[in-house]
């Protein structure tokens, strides 16, 4: 063989092993159990810290006991009621200096210096709203898991994006696409509405989602299983505590140190982890 064919051999070798390189998670740290039902976390790097939506009650009930913490990039709970007087809040989105929370049947806009309650947007019908995602152009897409919607507000005016859906959680604007996991699938949809299969075979209970690199995802589920996922339709288990009964809901993610965020809603702590 040539000098040359050796080097190609070895070239090609090198791609595919990269391509097809195993991902890990390893624990940093777990955050104090003090933490009333977390399930959602949102990374903010211009803030550096985290957002925690905690439910504190039941999933879809109207009680009044939810709110928001901040808990430090090391662990540390700042404040545990940041923001008070929400129902179960979940899915998060920040544009500008407004976070914007799914609270059962509003989209729940909130002050980041303030920390009040600006405005609650009513979504007609809706009974379970659960993700949140904004886009480049501002527009906020938030899912109904009950109806198997999504909904679109856009220049403060509420629609319904998509429907026909398997039980829609987590969605995650990139570019001009949408994603959405969907009950054990991660689905593409284009600015057209045209849906397309990314992965499947997940488990059912698809939460949150998160880009690493163009076409590679993190997708939890909150049963307790996290995995690395591509859009060719591979995945790759990265992370399964459900034996122990141990959530990981709707996750944040820092992608410029890679590390990922999970909310273990029951067990009431966020843990941290670094993933290679």
């Amino acid at each position: 063989m040539k000098t040359s064919h050796i080097f190609l051999a070895a070239s090609l070798l090198l791609s595919s092993a990269a391509a097809n390189a195993q991902h890990s998670l390893t624990q940093l740290w777990a955050s104090e159990a003090t933490l009333p039902v977390p399930e959602s976390v949102f990374y903010s790097a211009k803030n550096k810290i985290l957002y925690v939506a905690l439910i504190d009650g039941k999933p879809g009930e109207k009680d009044g006991k939810g709110g928001i913490a901040k808990v430090g990039l090391d662990g540390k709970i700042v404040a545990k009621d940041w923001i008070t007087g929400l129902h179960a809040p979940k899915g998060m989105g920040v544009m500008g200096d407004k976070l914007y929370v799914a609270d059962v049947t509003d989209l729940v806009e909130i002050d980041l210096k303030s920390g009040k309650i600006l405005k609650k947007h009513a979504v007609e019908g809706s009974v379970f709203l659960n993700d949140v995602t904004i886009d480049a152009e501002g527009n906020i897409y938030v899912s109904d898991s009950s109806t198997k919607k999504v909904h679109l507000i856009k220049d403060g005016k509420v629609s319904t994006f998509l429907e026909g859906l398997n039980g829609p959680n987590g969605v995650l604007a990139v570019g001009s696409d949408l994603l959405v996991a969907d009950a054990g699938t991660l689905k593409k949809v284009s600015s057209t509405k045209e849906i397309s299969v990314l992965a499947e075979g997940m488990d059912k209970s698809t939460d949150g989602i998160e880009q690493v690199v163009p076409g590679e995802y993190i997708v939890s589920c909150w049963a307790g299983v996290v995995y690395y996922v591509k859009s060719d339709g591979t995945k790759q288990e990265l992370l399964n505590t459900s034996a122990d009964k141990t959530n990981s809901a709707d996750i944040g993610y820092d992608s410029v140190k890679k590390i990922v965020y999970v909310p273990t809603f029951g067990k009431n702590s966020v843990v941290a982890y670094q993933l290679k």
